[in-house]
């Protein structure tokens, strides 16, 4: 009973930390296009504030990358409940692909 509390607190956890970095994901990129629109209505050259462009995607790409390197702990983690016997708990309830398949991208859709 005491592995299924603690990992229930280690499910929450991790379920926290993949929302905040999810969210982490949104509002920089929403920073980044409000740079992009402000320099367009200000009416600056791109030019202008390059720099600060580049750092807010490299923050994007770096968010971008710890959330993949959390997925993949969140896997690890499923590995981990199994080999200290607690198989058949469930924990979570968000529904999760069978694999990691790419989603179709431009014009196609999932029918």
């Amino acid at each position: 009973m005491k592995r299924k509390i603690v990992a229930h607190k280690v499910a929450d956890q991790l379920f926290a930390a993949e929302l905040a970095i999810d969210r982490a994901l949104s509002e920089t990129a929403r920073l980044t296009s409000l740079l992009s629109d402000a320099r367009v209505e200000a009416g600056l050259s791109a030019v202008v504030g390059q720099s600060v462009m580049d750092r807010t995607c490299a923050s994007i790409v770096m968010l971008a990358n710890g959330r993949r390197e959390l997925v993949e702990a969140h896997d690890a983690l499923a590995v981990v409940k199994d080999q200290i016997g607690l198989r058949t708990v469930a924990i979570g309830g968000m529904e999760k692909p069978d694999t990691n398949i790419p989603r179709p991208e431009g014009q196609l859709r999932v029918v």
